[in-house]
């Protein structure tokens, strides 16, 4: 039986690590073009817990320059590839039946209630949760900071923070509210577990 010395392994492991990164970066890319492929948007998660399970295997600290590149992958990652999955999960959850605007919001009666289906075709509507597409970018990025930065505490300020922004919002229409809470979960914990890799191989 042949045996490999650790420090071989250790290099072999890297290499495929990394590659899982860079796959996880290239088709975040790929998504934010093509927003409606889910098996995209599968494929990337596919390939972000692929790299989740190859850093726990790793069994030496890594080379600074690789641990570098890693951590500004899984930022990147983190940054541009939550959002498609926001959406895709949101889809799944309202079977999308929601309608978006065109300022990354979704679209409501005047009177707060879904403007969804027939009888909403003939409703007055009006666009709520503005801006998520870049909010939640930043979101994402203030939290794999907080993380890699070791202060936990930053999350709660992040949270309130996007919370009395949304205040006003969340009371007008479930939609809204259903969409805050799937989405924020969704993003925090894609950008958590990009962080958590970084750590992981530190």
């Amino acid at each position: 039986m042949i045996t490999y010395p650790l420090g071989l392994l250790n290099v072999v492991l890297w290499m495929f690590l990394l590659l899982g990164a860079v796959a996880s970066v290239v088709l975040a890319v790929i998504v934010n073009r093509r927003p409606q492929q889910r098996a995209l948007v599968y494929a990337m998660v596919g390939a972000l817990l692929a790299t989740l399970l190859l850093g726990t295997l790793l069994p030496f600290a890594p080379h600074p320059a690789a641990s570098g590149i890693l951590s500004m992958l899984m930022v990147v990652a983190a940054v541009i590839g939550g959002g498609p999955l926001v959406t895709t999960v949101l889809d799944i959850a309202t079977g999308g039946s929601v309608l978006r605007g065109m300022h990354g919001g979704i679209l409501v009666a005047a009177g707060g209630h879904s403007a969804s289906g027939t009888e909403a075709a003939h409703q007055p509507k009006r666009e709520v949760m503005r801006g998520g597409v870049t909010i939640g970018m930043l979101e994402r990025l203030s939290v794999v900071a907080v993380i890699l930065a070791g202060y936990p505490e930053g999350l709660a300020v992040i949270i309130a923070i996007k919370g009395v922004g949304r205040f006003s919002e969340l009371g007008e229409a479930a939609e809204a509210r259903e969409r805050f809470i799937i989405g924020t979960f969704v993003s925090w914990l894609w950008a958590a577990t990009c962080a958590g890799i970084v750590l992981l191989t530190r």
